[in-house]
């Protein structure tokens, strides 16, 4: 029994049923929670160190750093029976769908820096800050994580069972 199969199989019913019944949905969320920490961290420590008149661009950065974990992290765990594609032409259609997530994330921190003028002198620092991540973290994340989601099912890992799961201890010893 795989890591993930003993974490589920000690969650009370009905989480238990619908966290097995929807095993990749549940996956995409773990590796996309890793991602949004990777994200956040990333986005905060270049926008205040490093780019702090750059927003937009400090997001796209961390936003390009967490994708390349999630394509890993995706492709090798939670969608990893699925797939139906050469690997490059599967990477450059995840990082094609990726590209579509970060303007999809990055753009309601655009619209509140840039159209509502969330920025300081307008408001104060605080504000600023709970604005950019409200914006890019919360709503920016949301939106793009059901594109994603929508996006690597359909045309980045289309094919169910496309590649063999490693076998279980029990199969690989003939007890199946």
């Amino acid at each position: 029994m795989s890591l993930a199969e003993t974490v589920v199989s000690r969650f009370p019913e009905p989480i238990r049923s619908i966290a097995l019944k929807h095993r990749e949905l549940v996956k995409f969320a773990l590796v996309g929670g890793t991602c949004f920490v990777i994200d956040t961290v990333l986005f905060f420590g270049i926008k205040i160190v490093v780019l702090p008149n750059n927003p937009v661009t400090a997001k796209i950065i961390a936003t390009l750093v967490a994708t390349i974990v999630s394509y890993v992290l995706n492709r090798e765990w939670s969608f990893r029976t699925r797939g139906g594609r050469e690997r490059h032409h599967e990477a450059a259609l995840f990082f094609l769908v990726n590209a579509i997530g970060i303007v999809l994330n990055s753009a309601p921190l655009y619209v509140a820096r840039y159209l509502f003028h969330l920025q300081e002198p307008h408001v104060s620092r605080f504000t600023e800050e709970l604005s950019d991540f409200l914006s890019a973290q919360i709503i920016g994340t949301l939106i793009a994580m059901a594109f994603r989601w929508y996006g690597y099912k359909k045309w980045v890992f289309p094919e169910e069972n496309a590649r063999r799961r490693p076998l279980d201890e029990e199969e690989a010893l003939g007890h199946s």
